[in-house]
């Protein structure tokens, strides 16, 4: 469920007109429902209880600091995969203890960040990594604890690019590979080697791959115990889906039903369980305002062509991902029965909705049927909390969106809209790093 409503043919989230924020902030706009977090979160946390689960907050699927704080006040704790990550959950206030950190890429830097913040656990996703972490605890005079990220080979069903617990893919370790690896590093005194990390992928709809990783991550369990491994910690990752379209994920008491069976009595022995939820949470919990710039016929198509592309949205571009659009603002007969169900197509137009990016990828819906649309008209894309202003990009030099938090009847921004002087901010005063007749000093810059 989420909180925006038509009333009386007009959008609201929670007790605010969308109109309202659109004309105070301007478009494009992401606009976030702070009831409806939260009850995502509290869904969550209610059907995991009987795990006592730590849930860290995967950060990377909405990383708004007002974001952050609100589901660190709930309780939450945090997913990170970078440096600046861990920076946005410290300025949330959340203990580093209570974060995962996870990730293929981390460098040296960020590596002893994390160690001078004391993070709860690292992810560990290569044997090199592992030796890095364990030569820098060593050279910090700091001992921290490591999960292996394990690859069960599931095929999770989602979309290639969302897909990580393959054996082909680029993140952890084979699953034949971890009982040699915890022989190898499963007695360092620097890096102390006691859990387990799996994320099967993104915007899985289906409680199957995930029991079906589950039990091969069990017997994993069992046979290292039995080579006299000690492990005290099991992430099971993230990875639920959310509702692009009416019921097209479970919700969380399905996952919940399947999963909590096949883990409690482990929880019961003192196995700490981890999960990483990111877009089951925040993805029903925003939209997307944009204006309407123009409308066109070209050929057979007609586009509606709006202020924010992909740009500001880009999983319909890059996914191929599904956003229910509609007009902020519609006469009754339009009003939708209930947001992404199918509804009668009379008195509705065929068009592209499409953004000013010069690039023939970009848009926001092909092939959609929507009320007639004109300049000026407000257009909200549905479901953009998730993977939203967190791949938005300066891409032909437009400034990223506003940001803004709903909390009943008060709207407050809390990401400012860019201006061109932000563009351009970090270009201003170029600083040389060698001299012109060749590297004789460094420069600071």
């Amino acid at each position: 469920m989420d909180h925006f409503l038509y009333k009386d043919g007009r959008l609201y989230c929670e007790e605010v007109a969308l109109e309202a924020i659109a004309e105070r902030v301007g478009t494009p706009c992401y606009v976030y429902s702070r009831r409806t977090l939260l009850d995502h979160y509290q869904r969550l946390a209610e059907a995991f209880a009987p795990l006592d689960p730590l849930i860290c907050y995967s950060i990377k699927s909405c990383s708004n600091l007002a974001i952050c704080r609100t589901l660190a006040e709930a309780g939450a704790g945090m997913d990170l995969v970078s440096g600046g990550e861990l920076h946005r959950a410290q300025l949330a206030g959340v203990d580093p203890a209570r974060c995962v950190y996870a990730g293929v890429g981390k460098t040296d830097g960020e590596i002893r960040q994390a160690l001078e913040a004391s993070v709860g656990w690292f992810n560990v996703e290569s044997e090199s990594e592992f030796r890095t972490i364990s030569a820098l605890a060593q050279e910090t005079s700091r001992r921290c604890r490591a999960a292996l990220r394990v690859n069960p080979d599931v095929n999770p069903g989602t979309h290639r690019y969302t897909t990580t617990g393959k054996r082909e893919t680029k993140f952890g370790v084979d699953i034949e590979r971890a009982e040699a690896f915890f022989e190898t590093y499963g007695r360092d005194r620097n890096c102390v080697l006691v859990g387990i990390h799996l994320h099967i992928g993104s915007g899985v709809n289906s409680t199957e791959p995930f029991v079906t990783s589950m039990r091969k991550i069990c017997g994993l369990i069992d046979a290292l115990v039995a080579g006299g491994h000690r492990i005290e910690m099991l992430d099971i990752g993230g990875g639920f889906g959310a509702d692009y379209e009416t019921h097209q994920a479970p919700p969380a008491s399905e996952y919940a039903a399947q999963l909590v069976p096949l883990l409690l009595g482990r929880v019961k022995k003192g196995l700490q369980i981890v999960i990483e939820p990111g877009r089951t949470i925040t993805a029903n919990a925003g939209v997307l305002l944009l204006r309407v710039l123009f409308v066109k016929s070209s050929g057979r198509r007609r586009f509606v062509i709006c202020d924010g592309g992909m740009n500001t949205l880009l999983r319909p571009s890059h996914y191929g991902a599904f956003h229910f659009i509609w007009p902020c603002r519609v006469r009754a007969e339009h009003v939708p029965p209930h947001r992404r169900e199918r509804m009668d197509l009379a008195g509705l137009v065929e068009v592209d909705v499409v953004g000013p990016i010069c690039e023939s990828g970009d848009f926001l819906a092909q092939d959609r049927h929507l009320p007639p649309l004109g300049r000026g008209d407000l257009l909200v894309v549905f479901s953009t909390g998730a993977y939203g202003m967190v791949m938005a990009s300066r891409y032909n030099s437009m400034p990223l969106p506003a940001e803004v938090l709903v909390e009943g009847r008060s709207a407050r921004v809390v990401r400012h809209r860019e201006r061109y002087d932000d563009l351009t901010a970090h270009e201003r005063e170029p600083a040389a790093i060698f001299a012109s007749d060749g590297p004789r000093r460094m420069l600071d810059g």
